[in-house]
């Protein structure tokens, strides 16, 4: 059966050689857990490598819409696992032409009414670049994720983690198709345990925007479940 082997093997590479190419996903450079006696905050540095097709589209002032989200859920040896907080931050990245910079704005609402547009953005921030605008997308400072009193003492915690580039903010003539563009696809996801005990907090907020970021969060909201 060799030539039934090389016939398939030819039929395989010829099947790649028409694959459309897969952007890079999200390179996690760093994340950590930080559990204090006042609340658990998550840090983390995401490389972004965008498939040509996504910086055309950027280059042509189309807004993509990049979302941070995370889950607190409380172990239950009886029963499925209890999510107990959640926290939600997204950030818009548009080119401007006029100026030739790029802007990056950051919400904390859950979810739109009217897609990006209908987001209420706190905070903004310019870049010279795009390589520049997509380290500031792709990094977290100390997010807060949930009060203290959200993880029950003594209880096993983790936080399911993820971090994409949300399609459905786009204006809808923008959604047509893209879904089935593997080159749009990007995202990472992540399950990360809380530590047990919580550890004093002596690190002092970071000057300027990210000291903007943690305090302009808020406390995470209490999903229903």
């Amino acid at each position: 059966m060799t030539w039934w082997r090389a016939l398939c093997v030819a039929l395989m590479w010829s099947l790649l050689a028409f694959w459309p190419a897969h952007a890079q996903a999200p390179q996690v450079q760093q994340l950590t857990l930080l559990r204090t006696p006042e609340a658990l905050f998550l840090s983390a540095r995401m490389e972004l490598q965008p498939a040509t097709e996504v910086e055309d589209a950027l280059y042509k002032a189309v807004p993509l819409y990049f979302v941070w989200h995370a889950d607190i859920y409380r172990s239950r040896w009886y029963w499925a696992d209890k999510r107990v907080a959640s926290a939600t931050r997204t950030l818009r990245l548009a080119y401007q032409p006029l100026t030739r910079r790029w802007r990056v704005s950051l919400s904390n609402d859950a979810a739109a009414g009217s897609g990006g547009a209908g987001l209420q953005y706190a905070l903004h921030q310019n870049f010279d670049s795009l390589n520049e605008a997509l380290a500031g997308v792709g990094r977290v400072v100390r997010w807060k994720l949930a009060d203290a009193n959200r993880l029950e003492p003594g209880a096993d915690h983790e936080v399911e983690f993820s971090f994409r580039l949300d399609l459905s903010l786009l204006p809808r003539p923008f959604q047509i198709g893209m879904g089935n563009q593997p080159e749009w696809t990007v995202e990472s996801r992540h399950t990360l345990p809380v530590p047990q005990r919580a550890e004093p907090d002596k690190t002092p907020d970071p000057p300027g925007v990210h000291a903007a970021e943690v305090t302009g969060e808020g406390p995470a909201r209490e999903p229903t479940r």
